[in-house]
């Protein structure tokens, strides 16, 4: 950590208190890594600590999940055996249903959290929404929150504090890009009730064992029968795909691929020491067909392959001390 330039910490959540030189400050863990030339040739002057802020973590409603940025990954890994998960259905008969039988995307969660593969030290102060800000390919929460329809609130710096909404497969624009303005500060992230109700398959790939991700696929069956698959890691943003059923039976392989060739272009494929573009764009193709098939077999039937790491999710409780699933070699 290398930020010498720092003249002062300022705990706020106030946008309207940022001026040049700050830095939102949250769990910090790639902000202190980056050092005080996080953000380009000007350094920083002075950290905006939201620490002060006390926003609720995590809010379960009806009508969704409503998750803050400052939420660390350790509270979110946490949240599927919570009693916060505790949804009320068919109420005219009194009938309770638990979140995870509510909500089988809620699986995603703890595959998405084991993806940083990253110590308990960092997930206890590690965010949400840091994750979603640094805007890496790699980046599983955002892998998460673009899957499930995630909507983020953004706060602005402006007269009025005005606030806008953007979808999260839109939040992030490139390779460590996002669409934030200066100054502005991303407060929350709402995963919808309709999303978290889907059926949900997953699948990631690394070229070493439990490395960096180098393709992290998720794929949804809406009650419709659309299959909405959201690539991530292999593309330099999220791309989201939403492929309608044919006369009542899910999409075909072909269709599948020919949604994948259209809508994602070669030049979008990311390009570093973790893939390269070619490999990406194989393994993309082959993650989508496995998660195209598991989502066509009848529930409940076991996917005829799962290649990569975390998937089918394992049930540990315990948010400081994850236990990552037995790693799966085929495909790597």
């Amino acid at each position: 950590m290398d930020m010498n330039t720092i003249e002062a910490v300022v705990r706020t959540g106030d946008p309207g208190e940022w001026r040049n030189g700050d830095a939102w400050l949250a769990g910090g863990t790639v902000l202190f890594s980056y050092g005080s030339f996080a953000f380009g040739k000007e350094p920083l002057r002075r950290l905006l600590d939201l620490s002060a802020t006390d926003w609720p973590a995590l809010t379960v409603t009806d009508s969704g999940i409503e998750i803050a940025a400052t939420c660390t990954v350790a509270q979110l890994y946490a949240l599927p055996d919570s009693d916060a998960l505790a949804l009320v259905a068919g109420r005219n008969r009194g009938e309770v249903v638990t979140g995870a039988t509510a909500w089988p995307a809620l699986d995603l969660i703890r595959p998405c959290c084991d993806s940083f593969v990253a110590s308990f030290k960092v997930w206890n102060m590690s965010t949400v929404g840091g994750n979603l800000c640094t805007s890496l390919p790699a980046g599983p929460m955002i892998s998460l929150c673009a899957a499930l329809d995630g909507t983020a609130t953004i706060l602005g710096p402006g007269p009025g504090r005005a606030s806008r909404t953007v979808p999260v497969a839109d939040f992030v624009t490139g390779d460590a890009k996002n669409c934030l303005a200066p100054g502005e500060l991303l407060r929350s992230i709402h995963l919808p009730a309709s999303a978290l109700a889907s059926r949900a398959a997953f699948r990631r790939l690394s070229l070493s064992n439990l490395g960096r991700s180098g393709a992290l696929l998720i794929g949804r069956s809406d009650a419709d029968g659309t299959l909405v698959l959201t690539v991530t890691a292999a593309t330099k943003r999220p791309v989201q795909l939403r492929i309608t059923a044919d006369r009542g039976a899910g999409p075909s392989a072909a269709a599948l691929a020919a949604a994948l060739e259209a809508a994602i272009p070669d030049a979008l494929y990311h390009d570093d020491i973790h893939g390269l573009p070619a490999w990406r764009k194989d393994m993309t193709y082959r993650l989508a067909e496995e998660i195209r098939a598991e989502l066509a077999a009848p529930e409940g039937v076991a996917p005829a392959r799962v290649s990569g790491d975390f998937w089918p999710p394992r049930r540990t409780p315990g948010p400081t001390t994850p236990t990552l699933a037995q790693s799966q070699q085929e495909g790597r």
